[in-house]
């Protein structure tokens, strides 16, 4: 029975483990043929029947992308939109978590609820607002219309304050016998126990600002000095014609700084997740 036992037991575990691989290869299909695509020639791009590899791999596809257009100032552009939002939302986010778990304070709880309502407002309803608002201000074609609008995350105060809420309160009691204000337990106490969930809220911010399309479009005017990548993307189609081949290449080179970010994250994204209320809790 026990040899019974076991072989079934190693049965099941190969078929666990074809069962992942094949489930790995099917999600990771898309992104090998991104990459396999952007070493064609252009007039391949669209070849029938579809092809995996094309006739030639054109490595210089990569290097071509940086020649034909501004497309160091798309990526610079885009890593110094999508850093420095990440970092406000992160702040701004952690702080207003902080004061809606661990500060009590009269109308707390509704005022919580109302900034949570904003969650289901779509982002469409208030681009026209938003660009009055930003017009208003005269930071229509700026760094601070693509960053600002956004640096208020109802998502992140919400995560962050489902993590803080499962810090004991016995730790802020402690801090507060020692003298610590709600300035030093947030610094000293709170912050350096939320890492996990901090670095989740990271990758999906980074992620946000770095994908963002319609509004860095409606917002800004001159393209080739303000543009980010996904607007930047676009300007591979004209009229003579769309470069397949250079607009695929460029995609899978604005893939890599959010990939390399999730790998070097990637410990803390699942500590962060299970902790922080999303992981079925």
């Amino acid at each position: 029975m026990s040899t019974e036992r076991t072989a079934g037991g190693r049965v099941r575990l190969v078929l666990a483990h074809v069962s992942i691989y094949l489930a790995a290869l099917v999600f990771a299909s898309p992104l090998i043929y991104a990459v396999f695509s952007a070493m064609k020639p252009n007039n391949e791009m669209f070849s029938s029947p579809p092809r995996l590899v094309g006739s030639q791999l054109k490595w210089t596809n990569f290097i071509e992308v940086f020649t034909y257009g501004p497309f160091i100032t798309y990526l610079l552009n885009s890593l110094f939109v999508a850093v420095t939002g990440t970092l406000l939302v992160l702040a701004i986010s952690s702080t207003a978590a902080f004061a809606f778990a661990r500060l009590r304070w009269k109308g707390r709880e509704a005022v919580f609820l109302l900034f949570l309502a904003t969650l289901m407002v779509p982002a469409e309803v208030v681009m026209i607002p938003m660009y009055t608002l930003m017009d208003w201000f005269g930071w229509i074609n700026s760094y601070q219309a693509l960053i600002i609008p956004f640096a208020f995350s109802a998502f992140g105060t919400f995560l962050l304050r489902q993590f803080y809420r499962g810090i004991p309160y016995e730790l802020d009691e402690a801090a507060r016998v020692d003298g610590a204000g709600s300035v030093r337990i947030y610094w000293s106490v709170i912050l350096p126990l939320s890492r996990s969930a901090l670095a989740v809220l990271a990758v999906f911010t980074f992620l946000g600002f770095w994908n963002s399309y319609l509004w860095p479009l409606i917002v800004t005017v001159d393209y080739s000095t303000l543009g980010t990548l996904p607007v930047g993307l676009a300007t591979f189609s004209s009229q003579q014609g769309t470069r397949w081949d250079l607009q695929m290449a460029a995609a899978v080179i604005s893939m890599l700084p959010t990939t390399i970010l999730v790998i070097a994250l990637q410990k803390h994204l699942v500590k962060g997740i299970a902790m922080a209320g999303l992981g079925g809790r």
